[in-house]
């Protein structure tokens, strides 16, 4: 049975769109910033915006948030379960396919009796989408998949099939091919673009503003290699980061964070560690360089403030699609590509050089944050907007 949409707004309209897609903040912030560009818009009193997550911690916790903010109308989390071969995971996902089909089929159906028209599937990927994409085949309704990592899953590929309109983030308009795609720049919410000048978001975040600043996020969930890197690497170069005056704001994730902050305390490196920022654009803000993984929604935050980054990309994915999404910024060079050895003492090895040269390099960072400025603006969320519109109508 499905779960009652929380935190309803009741709004008269001339049509829904439902954003599909969850299991991580990287598919869950781009629908978000869809939906600010659709609040734009002139007609935007009247368009509801629905989102379908997840049903897990992370996903019904965002998605509460983004509704008290008024940034959607209601939201339903359905039990998805990943596609996959092994008998254990195709079990599951066949258990729980007929009960997420179903479940968006009574949304749909509850938004057409509301506006009178078909809803918009928005699928922003991944295997939270797949089901709701199945149920807006059956009830006829417009399709668009919003794929955003430079090789798309089992998951988008089998939308992709059934999409009115694809949308590709980076260079792949022939990711899809013999079908047409549209290529867009990244695709970031208002948060990210709309920030104060550095020093103010420093102090904002309890930072000193007169101090360089080192972003380190491993995402939404945080990443434990990376913790491991740079407890390593502040213990290792913890004389040249004092002398060259710089802070840490570190997002960590729900591990690590006493043994970051003692690492960082005992090499005596002001650090400001978290499990999660809730504002990230006040943290690319207040940067003058990054660590991070290179998901897409990542790579889109880096472009859109002009940060210098090393990327150390997630190291377990088969397809390395990270490496692909970094591989948009760093080939021409306005980023760093760098790999998770996984091993504390190799990414100190590999990676600790290479981080420090770039922290100790004010000029080389300045290049960087130039040639991201030539790249334009992350501007996917208003065009994703603006084609939305249009098929409602």
């Amino acid at each position: 049975m499905m779960s009652a949409p929380s935190h309803t707004i009741p709004k008269a309209g001339v049509g829904s769109v439902i954003f599909a897609g969850g299991g991580t903040g990287g598919h869950i912030f781009p629908a978000l910033a869809i939906c600010e560009a659709l609040s734009d818009l002139p007609e935007a009193g009247s368009i509801r915006r629905i989102a379908i997550g997840a049903k897990r911690s992370l996903d019904e916790d965002l998605l509460a948030e983004a509704a008290r903010r008024g940034e959607i109308d209601s939201f339903l989390t359905i039990p998805a379960q990943p596609f996959g071969v092994r008998p254990k995971a195709f079990i599951k996902l066949i258990r729980q396919w007929g009960t997420c089909v179903r479940e968006t089929r009574m949304l749909i159906r509850d938004e057409r009796e509301r506006t009178q028209r078909d809803p918009v599937i928005v699928a922003m990927g991944g295997y939270v989408a797949a089901p709701p994409v199945r149920a807006a085949i059956t009830e006829g309704c417009p399709i668009v998949l919003v794929n955003l990592d430079a090789v798309p899953g089992k998951a988008n590929r089998w939308i992709a099939r059934r999409a009115d309109q694809r949308f590709v983030v980076g260079r792949g308009s022939d990711l899809f091919e013999p079908m047409d795609s549209i290529e867009i720049n990244p695709i970031v919410r208002r948060q990210i673009v709309d920030v104060p000048a550095q020093a103010e978001a420093r102090r904002q975040l309890d930072l000193d503003p007169d101090r360089p600043t080192l972003l380190v996020t491993g995402g939404s969930l945080g990443a434990r290699t990376v913790n491991a890197f740079m407890t390593a690497f502040a213990g290792a170069f913890a004389e040249q980061l004092s002398a060259d005056g710089w802070q840490i704001l570190h997002q960590c994730g729900r591990e690590d964070k006493e043994e970051l902050i003692r690492a960082y305390a005992h090499a005596g490196i002001p650090a400001l560690v978290a499990p999660r920022i809730e504002h990230m654009g006040l943290a690319w803000a207040a940067a003058d360089a990054a660590v991070c993984r290179a998901g897409a929604g990542t790579v889109a935050e880096v472009w859109a403030s002009q940060t210098p980054a090393l990327f150390l990309p997630y190291p377990f994915h088969k397809d390395a699609h990270q490496r692909l999404n970094a591989a948009t910024i760093c080939d021409p060079e306005a980023g760093i590509l760098g790999v998770d050895r996984i091993d504390p003492a190799k990414n100190l090895r590999d990676n600790g050089p290479i981080l420090m040269a770039m922290l100790s390099d004010s000029a080389l960072r300045q290049r960087m944050a130039d040639m991201l400025s030539d790249y334009g603006p992350a501007d996917g969320a208003q065009r994703i907007a603006r084609s939305v519109a249009t098929l409602l109508g």
